[in-house]
């Protein structure tokens, strides 16, 4: 069976479009409940709640689509006879000076910076720069919501066990992973620099597209991974939900903690984060580029959960708060700060995920710290209104730029995001 073989004929769904067995999309859109919600919507927007059924589709198949360029070029060389050592010092070298500094480069390496370095047509460079100017400006609040918001998705074994069996997002390494992931997004959203070929950000991406390949490639292999019900590791349609988990989904998500994005803002997210997937592999048959198709996407994804991720996605939810909590010999300044961090970390997961979700997970309590989010409510909205006067945008946006890098400096502690490729799953 082929990546894109549809799998079932599902009555009530297009032939064509036919999507893992445990993504319950077209047997569930027409339910009672999803009908009242569609019509509501329709009301209040114009627009259906859900995609087309073309688009929907096209959804269902890119589960079973990968990054055939950058899986070319992991077959060659990370799993080839040049292997993982060897071959990350090559893609180094390559990110750092060029691909003509590799002489020794294959074609599967040449063709995928071919890829990298060739901006398409469709990107708007102005745009891109608003979207990332956005994700400085919200600071570590980006962090803050986009690790809250990712754990409603870890109810679902297509995502939750691919993270599982890497083991980088659970247990003891969630920090670490979560404090790359963060690494990453500072990278990609400063000025200019997704235009840069030889920028930082450039090759954050490229590692974290070769990581995402590699681990797609050990958890297809593994007996765990159920393609008829999954689809493929890290498909293109759960990647593209990593780009909206940047854009809309957090935009809307922080009005909660009195951080207002507007919908011009929020269209620069959708556009900045598009790109920024497009240097990761990311390549969909259909790539949502409104609010409303981001919002019909997301409505989607939650319509079709089945909640299969059992102690997977258990143990990936629980771990996530629990990073944050005083590590044992941490003392004075740096164990406040994770006692704090701890805390806060705690209400924001009570504020950004659904109460039916976080019933079903042992979480740390959110009271009485979700007071502290509600007590600054005010503060973060009047800063709000101040940093839309002439001049000050500017100055509030260098002092958020400036605390998430402290921030994310601090809880480093001296070592470095690794992007590493080379791991082996941990069962």
């Amino acid at each position: 069976m082929t990546a894109t073989e549809p799998l079932t004929a599902v009555p009530g769904g297009p032939a064509a479009g036919a999507c893992p067995t445990r993504f319950k999309y077209w047997e569930r859109k027409d339910l009672p409940h999803w009908q009242r919600r569609r019509r509501a919507f329709r009301r209040l927007t114009g627009h259906d709640l859900f995609p087309t059924d073309e688009q929907a589709r096209m959804l269902c198949e890119d589960q079973f689509a990968g990054d055939p360029v950058a899986e070319r070029f992991v077959a060659d060389v990370f799993f080839g006879e040049i292997g993982h050592r060897r071959g990350r010092q090559l893609l180094d070298r390559a990110l750092d000076h060029g691909v003509d500094a590799v002489p020794e480069a294959p074609e599967s390496m040449r063709a995928l910076f071919a890829e990298l370095e060739t901006v398409p047509d469709w990107v708007d460079r102005d745009l891109v720069e608003a979207g990332a100017a956005v994700w400085r400006r919200w600071g570590t609040m980006l962090f803050s919501v986009a690790g809250a918001i990712t754990l409603e998705i870890y109810t679902e074994g297509a995502v939750a066990m691919p993270l599982s069996l890497a083991g980088g997002y659970a247990g003891d390494n969630a920090l670490r992973r979560f404090l790359e992931t963060s690494k990453f997004w500072i990278d990609v959203s400063e000025p200019g620099q997704l235009f840069e070929p030889r920028s930082q950000a450039r090759k954050t991406a490229m590692q974290v597209r070769v990581m995402h390949v590699a681990v797609r490639k050990r958890v297809g292999d593994h007996p765990e991974w159920d393609h008829d019900a999954w689809g493929l590791p890290i498909s293109q349609t759960y990647e593209q939900m990593t780009q909206i988990g940047g854009a809309v989904a957090p935009a809307l998500m922080l009005w909660l903690a009195g951080v207002q994005t507007t919908p011009k803002e929020m269209r620069a997210l959708i556009h900045f984060n598009r790109y920024m997937g497009h240097l990761l592999g990311v390549k969909p048959r259909w790539a949502p580029t409104t609010i409303v198709e981001q919002l019909q996407v997301l409505a989607m994804s939650t319509a079709a959960r089945s909640y299969d991720s059992g102690p997977a996605g258990k143990e990936l939810i629980e771990s996530f708060p629990a990073a944050f909590a005083p590590r044992e010999g941490q003392r004075g300044l740096k164990r406040l700060r994770a006692a704090y961090n701890h805390r806060i970390y705690s209400a924001y997961c009570a504020l950004w995920m659904a109460p039916s979700t976080r019933r079903l997970y042992d979480m740390p309590p959110a009271f009485p710290w979700i007071l502290i989010i509600a007590a600054r409510w005010p503060l973060m909205t009047a800063v709000e209104l101040v940093r839309r006067v002439p001049g000050l945008g500017g100055v509030h946006a260098a002092a958020m730029d400036r605390h998430r890098r402290g921030w994310h400096a601090a809880q480093m502690d001296g070592r470095e995001a690794e992007f590493d490729a080379s791991s082996a799953l941990r069962r």
